[in-house]
């Protein structure tokens, strides 16, 4: 199974197995090897007619705090089917309007081998206090591609997409 067609099926599945007045139409699911995203949009509360921006920015984190508490115990019990299908851990999250939170995501550790040179840029950046260690100057240096090469990264990946449906509809190996 390629990674396009395991993602759809793991979103279809969420799809059919989420309640239906979870969300606002269908959440946003994010696969990788290690873990499954989803998130959600909840509708948005009825504010007062005075409610300023930060009024309504609390009852945004308000409605999504709430709807983490009230769906915690039916939330684990489909990631705990999910994982048991895939072998991958769920993370939750919700969205309301411009205010978003992801509740559990994990954090996964990495190797790399790094020059001397490379070692050199992490080291100024925890010796700069913008990192605490080598790992979290390297995290930082990864978001921070992330956003300013985001769209290219995009392209990237959508084209990965392409060669493993090709892939899947090509001659298989003897």
């Amino acid at each position: 199974m390629t990674t396009s067609t395991a993602a759809g099926k793991i979103e279809g599945w969420f799809a059919g197995r989420l309640p239906d007045d979870w969300f606002e139409g269908p959440p946003e699911v994010t696969v990788d090897r290690e873990e499954i995203l989803v998130v959600g949009a909840l509708p948005e509360p009825e504010y007062p007619k005075d409610a300023d921006e930060t009024g309504r920015g609390a009852a945004r984190r308000a409605r999504i705090k709430r709807f983490r508490e009230d769906t915690r115990e039916q939330r684990m019990r489909i990631a705990d089917e999910a994982e048991q299908r895939t072998g991958r851990k769920v993370a939750w999250g919700a969205r309301c309007a411009d205010e978003q939170q992801i509740f559990t995501s994990l954090a996964i550790p990495v190797m790399t081998r790094l020059r001397m040179s490379e070692r050199r840029t992490l080291d100024t950046l925890v010796g700069a206090g913008v990192a605490r260690s080598r790992a979290d100057a390297l995290a930082w240096c990864v978001r921070l591609v992330r956003e300013h090469e985001g769209e290219w990264i995009d392209q990237l990946r959508d084209a990965l997409v392409a060669v493993d449906e090709a892939r899947a509809t090509g001659p298989s190996p003897s």
